[in-house]
């Protein structure tokens, strides 16, 4: 069905090139990228963003194409579908980069309100953390600066848990003390 209606397309209007794909060869026709522009605009999509969603459905029709599969009943249809399905999906990712973000921005604020007492506490932590066995340092950086479980530790450098819970404990322990001789807690 697409092969005789490019034919037509293609017989009618020369194929002429239009923005890199000879219209014979482009499974969506005028009326068909409006729609889909539309859709996807209704959808909430942005302006800037509909010709790449455009494109997207135009890629999903020649990879059906390609694959063997045959082609849809009605094109137009099926394109107004895909590009719903492709709103929705832009406004998952918008979400997830939202929360990532918001993630990110809760753990840049400081712990202290002052920031004379932050950078206090932060350069008595990182001469503490200097001070310590690269062992040690290891797992207390991964643990509370990468957020790592123990479980993950133990996985990256290849060890038991239990060894990094020991690691963990005695690293703790001996930056409480170097900070309470610093007198900053």
């Amino acid at each position: 069905m697409l092969r005789r209606k490019a034919r037509r397309d293609h017989g009618a209007a020369g194929g002429t090139a239009r923005g890199g794909v000879q219209e014979a060869d482009d499974p969506l026709d005028a009326a068909q990228e409006r729609r889909v522009r539309a859709v996807l605009a209704l959808g909430g999509v942005p302006q800037a963003d509909l010709p790449d969603g455009v494109q997207q459905v135009r890629l999903r029709l020649l990879e059906r194409a390609a694959s063997g599969r045959e082609a849809p009943r009605d094109v137009s249809a099926w394109a107004a579908v895909v590009a719903s399905n492709l709103a929705m999906d832009w406004h998952r990712a918008k979400r997830r980069q939202e929360r990532i973000g918001e993630r990110l921005a809760a753990l840049r604020q400081p712990v202290h309100p002052s920031g004379e007492e932050s950078s206090v506490l932060s350069l008595a932590v990182a001469r503490g953390l200097d001070e310590l066995p690269d062992a040690q340092r290891q797992v207390v950086v991964l643990r509370f600066y990468a957020d790592l479980p123990v479980r993950g530790i133990a996985e990256e450098l290849g060890i038991p848990e239990g060894t990094v819970k020991s690691r963990l404990h005695s690293a703790v322990r001996a930056l409480r003390s170097r900070l309470h001789e610093d007198e900053v807690v």
